[in-house]
């Protein structure tokens, strides 16, 4: 199946999950397996994909000398663009002021769930960071999908290989042949990919029901609106800076971005995204290094998110914070939100101990409960976004990234579009050539 066939069955699937949820919420609900069964079949891709492509990366390509050099670089925009990201959620919770006049009687809000939170304890000590990174098996830090801890095993794998010289060659082929299996393996697994997002979303409508998008109206429209501004600002200015077409990037990651955002997954996406960004110009060893780190330390969409919610959790309590303490709450969050990826509801566990570390009511994290799954959709989708860009970034400030490829790789996509169209218009003179056929003579 061609990549535009399978973002417009997406699309159509998305489309239908909206409708049947809507209209059919005691049956939708049961759809969730659907989203379980694809999100399963990716995970089981990750670990492997990761591992193969950057060990090759980095041990095919010898670039062991700059790894030290492109680590430092990617950490270092990873914190910037974050901290950017946390600044403009503070800006937009003070200008919109999402959670001022919000109608929802706080009395009768459920809290155990978020009496669950605050009984998870994690550790953002710099030292618990580092120890953590450190896988005590590779195959426990594949089992669980620790990114970072693979990330870490595949760089000392690779710099093994490289020191062992020829010798390790038959298992550098074989890697070069178990990534070009994944990739495959991919493709294969994103067949199934409308039949996810049908079951997430059919099951996410079904679950808190349409009307719960009137409800929480100003809050959605002001996380995406944020969102949205930070893409076509942050990473737009970026991407310019940088003298890479902004608007090409995202073509490119039409495919990705709408399953990311249909399942709310970061780990759907990450396969495909990691294709795209190499078949954009990005050099294997980047893309392999990057986007995994990334997923750990460049969390985007999902740092201004906390910013956003955390002055809308005082809000809606009526407490006025004043800029002091909003500085200190963002300095908080820098630290917080970082390594701590393979957290379920990862954002509301690092909202709900901030809030508690401060002293401020954690009621509103039981109302962000609600709509989490909606609000996820977004988030998840400009962590991708961010990610990817950041391995532009990269391979920029490497002097790596290939123009050429880049040109022929958005060619391609234009003329396999182009040819998919002169198909559609082929088929019907097809029918009419066997119309016009000799009549065979019967008896």
């Amino acid at each position: 199946m061609s990549s535009s066939k399978l973002t417009l069955f997406i699309f159509l699937a998305l489309i239908a999950g909206i409708i049947f949820g809507w209209l059919c919420p005691e049956y939708a609900v049961r759809m969730q397996p659907l989203a379980d069964v694809f999100l399963r079949m990716v995970k089981m891709i990750i670990a492997p994909l990761i591992f193969a492509t950057l060990v090759v990366g980095i041990a095919g390509h010898g670039d062991v000398k700059h790894l030290g050099k492109i680590g430092l670089k990617t950490l270092l925009y990873f914190e910037i663009v974050t901290t950017i990201a946390l600044v403009l959620g503070l800006v937009m919770a003070n200008v919109f002021k999402p959670g001022v006049g919000f109608n929802i009687d706080l009395a009768t809000v459920s809290m155990s769930a978020v009496e669950k939170m605050q009984h998870v304890q994690i550790d953002h000590s710099l030292s618990h960071m580092l120890t953590d990174m450190v896988p005590t098996s590779v195959f426990q830090a594949m089992a669980e999908g620790n990114l970072l801890q693979i990330v870490v095993f595949s760089i000392f794998f690779a710099l093994a290989i490289c020191a062992v010289g020829k010798k390790a060659r038959p298992v550098l082929d074989f890697l070069q042949s178990t990534c070009e299996i994944m990739f495959k393996f991919t493709e294969f697994v994103m067949l199934f990919a409308p039949i996810g997002v049908f079951g997430a979303i059919s099951a996410t409508i079904g679950k808190n029901g349409i009307g719960i998008l009137a409800s929480y109206a100003k809050l959605i429209g002001v996380t995406y609106l944020s969102l949205a501004l930070f893409v076509v600002i942050v990473l737009f200015l970026v991407c310019k800076i940088i003298n890479i077409p902004f608007s090409s990037l995202i073509k490119a990651l039409k495919e990705p971005a709408l399953l990311a955002f249909t399942t709310a997954s970061s780990e759907a996406a990450l396969p495909k995204a990691m294709d795209v960004m190499e078949k954009f110009g990005v050099p294997k060893n980047i893309v392999s290094f990057v986007m995994p780190t990334g997923y750990t330390f460049n969390l985007d969409g999902s740092t201004l998110y906390l910013a956003l919610t955390a002055l809308f959790c005082a809000q809606i309590a009526g407490i006025d914070i004043p800029i002091k303490q909003q500085l200190l709450i963002m300095l908080t969050l820098m630290l917080t939100s970082k390594g701590i990826a393979g957290v379920p509801r990862v954002s509301l566990v690092v909202l709900t101990g901030t809030l508690s570390g401060f002293g401020l009511p954690v009621v509103g994290v039981a109302i962000l409960l609600g709509i989490d799954q909606i609000l996820d959709m977004g988030r998840t989708t400009v962590n991708l976004i961010g990610n990817c860009v950041a391995t532009t970034v990269i391979a920029r400030w490497e002097d790596a990234f290939d123009y050429d490829k880049m040109k022929n790789f958005m060619r391609d996509k234009k003329v396999k579009k182009h040819t998919e169209r002169l198909t559609s218009n082929i088929a019907p003179d097809i029918n009419i050539e066997s119309e016009t056929r000799e009549p065979v003579m019967r008896p």
